[in-house]
Parts: structure tokens; C-alpha cells; sequence
């Protein structure tokens, strides 16, 4: 009962972003966003302890105002994303600008497919729907869902503009089958990882599990690591950034894995200090001390 409640709610969701004019769109996730604020007590205290850890020099009433903006930040994802999934190729290029399209083009010349980190930061999924319109369809890593109904319908919208979702199971060799092909596969970057992959980054001046599959796959294939940003740039509008490829580590780097994972992680943590209220701050990400 309950799955088909969710379902139904994010199908009537979808239907409804698609008529709703933009200051209303982002006026109706702002509430919803708000409303989880106010109920969902456990992550909004994951969320005030991350920020504390993240911010200590920051007064408490600044970082109260970093997680409210999250939460608010979210709702409005959720309800951009359901109306971009209702937009034409042609409406979708329309609201969005791209910064650092040679960047992505050279990277695809090296001939060894590019991934694409980025985090739950910004307009991210909108980055995904938007790519495959310029560029060519990537590779999205990502977790299924519990909801056999809402990940189909998820799977369906994130595929729209013919991008592949690739999930866990046997995700390693997918991904580096696409790397072969010369193909780019978008990977998020800033969950805890508790598997013998995961490699110890800071994050924050903080020790934090982080996968080390992204540097393994491109120390391998030679595959550069493009990070990938979408930023709001007002009335509708979104920025969608390509950064220059990380560096990689010497040859005889003693770490090249750590050291790697470790560069890719400093661009993500750049951004998210720039614009902390675009973060998924209500995600334990530190949990050893």
C-alpha cells in the first residue's frame, strides 16, 4: 500500500510540475522542502551535526539557516527534475548554459571515455538530462530503489534523453565496458562508503570513506576525470559546469589511488564551501568519530 501511495503521489507530482509556471514551481518545492524540514527530525539533526563538524568556527544560527535552505533546496530538485522530465529537447536547452564544453570535448578526444564525478550537490540530475542534448549519452551510476514502481518511473525519466543507468550489480565492469568504448559515465562521489573499496579522504579537514573506484577505473583505462557541476543562475535558468580534468598523480606516487581520490574530492569540496545550502547535508557522511 505504501509503495503505491509513493508512486501515485510523485506520478500526480509530475503531472503537476508540468503546468505549474516557474515562480510557482520553485515557491511549491520551497514548502514541501520546508514541510520535511519541520517533520523529518532525524535528518534534520544528521543535517545540524554535518554542519557543525563541516563549519564549527559558524554560529548556530547560521548553520540553522544553511539546513533549512538544503531541505528547501531539495524540494525544489525534486520538483525541477519532474518538470524537466516533461520538457522537449528543445525546452530543456533553452533553460540551461553550458560552461566548459571544450573541456568535454577534449577530454572525449583522449580516446579512453571520460567519467564525470560530481556529489548531491546543485541541479545534478538536471546536468544528466541536459548532457546527451550537447554532448552524447553517459553512463549514470545509481542505487535502486526499494519502490520497484517509482524506479521504473525513475529509471524512465533519467534515460529520457538517452543517458543508461547503470546500477550496482556488476557496476564495475559495465562501466569499464562503456570506458572502452569511448563512452562517459557520470559517478556521485560524496557518499560514505563501507565496503573493502572504500579509501580514507578528507573531506572538510575531516577523515571520511570515500569509493576509490573512480581513481582505480581512470589510473587503468587512462580515462580523465572531468567534475561536473549545475549551478542555479536565476529566472529558471541553470549553469552547467564542466571543470578542468583533475590531475593525476605521478607514476611513482607510493598512494596513487588515495592521492587521486583525495584531488577529486578538493573540487567537491570547493563547491559545496561556495554554496553549502546546495549540499545533501542530511547523509551521515562522517561516521567514525
Amino acid at each position: 500500500m505504501r509503495q503505491r501511495f509513493e508512486y501515485a503521489a510523485v506520478a500526480a507530482l509530475r503531472r503537476l510540475t508540468a503546468v505549474l509556471p516557474y515562480p510557482l514551481l520553485l515557491a511549491c518545492g520551497g514548502t514541501v522542502g520546508f514541510i520535511f524540514y519541520c517533520v523529518d527530525v532525524t535528518h534534520r539533526r544528521v543535517a545540524s551535526d554535518n554542519l557543525a563538524r563541516a563549519f564549527p568556527r559558524r554560529s548556530p544560527a547560521e548553520r540553522r539557516a544553511i539546513v533549512r535552505a538544503a531541505f528547501a533546496h531539495f524540494g525544489c530538485l525534486l520538483f525541477e527534475f519532474l518538470k524537466f522530465s516533461t520538457l522537449s529537447d528543445e525546452q530543456i536547452l533553452e533553460r540551461v548554459d553550458f560552461d566548459g564544453e571544450e573541456r568535454v570535448r577534449l577530454a572525449y578526444a583522449h580516446g579512453n571515455g571520460v567519467l564525470f564525478v560530481t556529489g548531491h550537490f546543485g541541479f545534478w540530475e538536471l546536468h544528466a538530462l541536459a548532457h546527451p542534448l550537447r554532448f552524447e549519452p553517459i553512463g549514470v551510476l545509481a542505487r535502486t530503489l526499494d519502490n520497484v514502481r517509482l524506479n521504473t518511473l525513475l529509471e524512465e525519466i533519467r534515460q529520457r534523453t538517452g543517458n543508461v543507468v547503470i546500477y550496482r550489480q556488476g557496476s564495475i565492469r559495465k562501466v569499464m565496458r562503456m570506458l572502452s568504448e569511448k563512452h562517459g559515465v557520470a559517478i556521485l562521489i560524496d557518499q560514505h562508503i563501507s565496503s573493502a573499496d572504500a579509501v580514507y579522504v578528507d573531506f572538510f579537514e575531516r577523515r571520511a570513506a570515500t569509493t576509490s573506484a573512480v581513481a582505480a577505473m581512470a589510473l587503468r583505462t587512462g580515462a580523465p576525470i572531468v567534475p561536473v557541476f549545475a549551478l542555479p543562475s536565476g529566472k529558471g535558468r541553470y549553469r552547467l559546469i564542466y571543470e578542468h580534468p583533475v590531475e593525476p598523480p605521478a607514476a611513482d606516487s607510493d598512494d596513487a589511488i588515495r592521492e587521486f581520490t583525495q584531488r577529486c574530492t578538493d573540487v567537491l569540496e570547493m563547491y559545496v564551501r561556495r554554496h553549502p545550502e546546495l549540499w545533501l547535508w542530511m547523509h551521515r557522511r562522517w561516521r567514525d568519530g
